[in-house]
């Protein structure tokens, strides 16, 4: 049973990421507007939030830059015209795909770089290419967190040896993500165990991603919160890839720490998240998602049922079974 003051306590050592541009950025190829970013950075500033992921450092080399908006390769130029100098409590995040980053030019200096925080996303199976990024952000001058992806899909055994690795470099946060919308509470509680056991022999952080494919994302991050992990991921409206997140506005509204506030986050829905829905931008909880969060599979196989406007929804989850 977990001590109830993890829950309702005031928890110093929580931290709130906004992923809503780089999680949102995959409904709409990252498409946004200057305004719509610089009210975005605005709310986080006035709602408290601790960290804002301006989007992906992705290759130029693997992804053509007519078919995304430049949230996609977040440039430090675009970053810095949004935030300035960005002499702020908020700081900036960027996420860095091991085999689709050329990290090693395109990462410059933390002291040339607005960016504080470098989010290298890896599965078990490229840890080693993981190490190596991580290494290099930590040589310039960054923060660095890794969100192993897809771990619905781990052994325990594998899960523990790659969090034993990167334990022993200079990573300060490793986070739980549950890529597929297919965790239970009761199994990020577990997740939660092992991955604190791990960070506190190495003195590092632990923190959460959820995916809201079954309706479970925030239900998943509170219960990591009472667990003991402390960096929260959230998007507004719960925007992000598929079924998107863990929804900031509830995040903001249950977290008991005064620096938070809840009421630029619904006034920021109100006025623009509520307008690209208006507009046609498709996320959230649906059958088709919920479906591949019960099997346990990669959403793709929803995402594409839900570009072709589909609604033959028994027909997709005999097709989903079929490949499970």
């Amino acid at each position: 049973m977990k001590e109830i003051t993890n829950l309702i306590a005031y928890r110093p050592d929580v931290r709130v990421i906004d992923a809503t541009l780089r999680d949102g950025g995959l409904v709409n190829d990252f498409y946004f507007n200057d305004d719509f970013v610089k009210a975005l950075y605005q709310t986080n500033l006035k709602a408290g939030v601790d960290y804002m992921e301006f989007g992906y450092k992705a290759s130029k080399e693997m992804f053509d830059v007519k078919k995304f908006g430049k949230w996609k390769f977040s440039s430090d130029e675009d970053i810095r015209a949004i935030v300035g100098e960005n002499d702020t409590d908020l700081k900036i995040a960027v996420m860095a795909d091991v085999g689709r980053t050329d990290y090693k030019t395109d990462i410059i200096d933390k002291a040339d770089s607005p960016i504080d925080l470098i989010r290298v996303a890896t599965y078990l199976n490229t840890i080693p290419e993981a190490v190596d990024m991580i290494e290099d952000a930590y040589r310039k001058g960054y923060e660095v967190s890794c969100n192993i992806m897809a771990i619905s899909n781990a052994q325990e055994g594998d899960l523990r040896a790659a969090l034993e690795i990167l334990g022993k470099t200079p990573v300060d946060v490793f986070y739980i993500v549950d890529s597929y919308g297919a965790l239970y509470p009761e199994q990020v509680a577990r997740l939660a165990d092992l991955y604190l056991d791990i960070a506190n022999k190495y003195d590092k952080k632990v923190g959460i991603h959820a995916h809201n494919n079954q309706q479970l994302a925030f239900a998943n991050t509170i219960e990591a919160v009472g667990d003991g992990v402390d960096w929260l991921d959230a998007t507004y409206s719960s925007m992000g890839r598929g079924a998107g997140n863990c929804a900031m506005e509830l995040l903001l509204g249950f977290l008991r720490n005064p620096k938070y506030k809840e009421y630029p986050a619904i006034q920021f829905i109100d006025e623009y998240m509520n307008r690209l829905k208006a507009e046609g931008t498709v996320w959230g909880y649906d059958l088709q998602y919920l479906m591949t969060g019960l099997l346990n599979q990669h959403p793709r196989t929803a995402i594409q049922f839900t570009k072709e406007k589909r609604t033959d929804y028994a027909e997709f989850y005999r097709e989903v079974v079929a490949q499970d």
